[in-house]
């Protein structure tokens, strides 16, 4: 069981909640937080006191004195259209807005926090389509999943309920999840690339990041050290220096990493903040106005996670290539031995095509946007749009290191190497578990994508 507390909820604890089902429940402390922001909303409501949502309208109408209903708060603003979200990516956003009401700042009434909650633990799946937000609250997706609830909606329940970036933080989450594990599989990709090469491994070595320690490029070059060891390739380079997408690997991949932390970073921020406009702070007895539905941090993250995922991709398409090529990789042409079958050739024209997709899928998204709300919303964040892009870029990017996975093994078939290292080989041994050698043509999509799904669940992690 998973507690909601205002210490913040742990990115590790909503993927539990996400993928794998684990109940959640409010610590005392949320319960008793959320109903002193709920008291205090009443208490400066009866008081005459203009609230935001409550005793004014909404966006452009913030100054028409009027007491909105609660409940057509969300059904007014479940406009969403596009792809539904899955399972997991209810679950994600669902908690992702239950960790900021446990920060007590909503006003929401206890009942329909409770509510929520029981929705998340009833394993229910509403219709959430996912394409409508700006990032400025994710208004939409979180309209069309309020509608789920059943309790009727008083005080500030509706805006609360919708008036957060938790789609954007929920789908980042599961983004950093998906990011790690693409580029755990990339790092395996490189080891095993660089036996089917014979690659020197001199820019790896200590004192290289040592002279100029990038970011993440001392962790990278020993983590891939790590899966040669043992092996007899540091005694047996073919080149004193080979091509920039082998020699350069572990800066691009740190550089990716050190990306990565920081989206990791901000969505644990957002999960242990209180990012409801107006804020309710019951120490204080105070009703605060704030900007902080904003999510140009959460966009620009996920975009430079982006840009640098395209720079790893770009590094192993040219390997894959370097391995097919016998005048770079002194290998048979295409890695296959037998006269008239093409090998692995058709699988470089299909890295070409994830490569363009992926850059493609790195270009940002335009920083201004059409305003709404009669020119008062007149910025947009647009991190929802930018999360999304960037998990199609990131499961291209699976694909691709699939292809790597499978290249290099049969690079090292061929090469016929008398000893891996000790990571390489169980890398060997579980690209073999789902893709055999190739002797001659089959199809390789079977493969790609059967190797895909291995990375995908988790099954490559135990071999590194």
């Amino acid at each position: 069981m998973i507690s909601f507390d205002p210490q913040g909820l742990a990115l590790a604890d909503l993927l539990a909640i996400a993928r794998h089902d684990t109940p959640a429940q409010f610590s005392a402390q949320a319960r008793q937080r959320i109903d002193e922001g709920h008291r205090l909303l009443l208490k400066r409501a009866a008081e005459g006191t203009p609230i935001y949502g409550v005793t004014t309208g909404l966006g452009a109408a913030v100054d028409t004195p009027v007491a909105p209903l609660q409940a057509t708060i969300p059904l007014g603003r479940a406009v969403g259209v596009g792809r539904l979200a899955n399972r997991q990516e209810l679950r994600a956003i669902t908690a992702a807005r239950l960790a900021g009401l446990a920060q007590g700042r909503s006003g929401i009434s206890p009942a329909a926090a409770e509510a929520l909650l029981a929705l998340l633990n009833s394993g229910a799946e509403p219709e959430v389509p996912l394409l409508g937000s700006l990032g400025e609250s994710d208004l939409a997706p979180l309209a069309h999943l309020s509608l789920a609830l059943t309790v009727p909606l008083t005080g500030k329940d509706g805006l609360a309920l919708v008036s957060a970036n938790a789609a954007s933080v929920g789908l980042g989450a599961l983004l950093v999840a998906e990011a790690q594990q693409v580029l755990q599989a990339v790092l395996a990709a490189l080891a095993l690339s660089c036996e089917g090469y014979r690659a020197n491994l001199s820019p790896f070595q200590p004192w290289a990041s040592r002279l100029r320690p990038a970011p993440g490029q001392t962790e990278q070059s020993a983590a891939l050290l790590h899966l040669l060891e043992g092996g007899d390739l540091a005694y047996s380079p073919r080149r004193l220096q080979d091509p920039l997408s082998f020699r350069c690997a572990t800066v691009v991949q740190g550089a990716a990493q050190q990306a990565l932390q920081q989206l990791h970073e901000l969505i644990e921020l957002e999960l242990r903040s209180g990012a409801d406009n107006p804020a309710l702070i019951s120490e204080e007895s105070l009703v605060l106005a704030t900007a902080n539905f904003d999510s140009t941090h959460l966009a620009l993250a996920a975009e430079g996670l982006g840009l640098a995922l395209i720079r790893v991709a770009a590094c192993s398409a040219e390997r894959i290539a370097k391995l097919l090529s016998p005048a770079s990789s002194d290998l048979p042409r295409f890695l296959i031995t037998q006269p008239g079958h093409v090998g692995m050739a058709a699988l470089q024209r299909t890295s070409a095509a994830l490569v363009a997709e992926i850059g493609h899928l790195a270009n940002p998204l335009p920083a201004v946007s059409v305003p709404v709300a009669d020119r008062v919303e007149d910025y947009a964040g647009q991190a929802l749009a930018v999360v999304d892009k960037t998990r199609r870029l990131t499961e291209r990017v699976v694909w691709l290191a699939s292809i790597e996975l499978i290249v290099a093994a049969q690079a090292v078939d061929l090469r016929g190497v008398s000893r891996l290292g000790q990571g390489t080989r169980r890398v060997h041994d579980a690209v073999r578990s789902q893709v055999a050698h190739l002797d001659q043509d089959r199809s390789g999509s079977v493969d790609v994508l059967a190797l895909s799904a291995f990375i995908t669940d988790g099954s490559l992690t135990p071999f590194l």
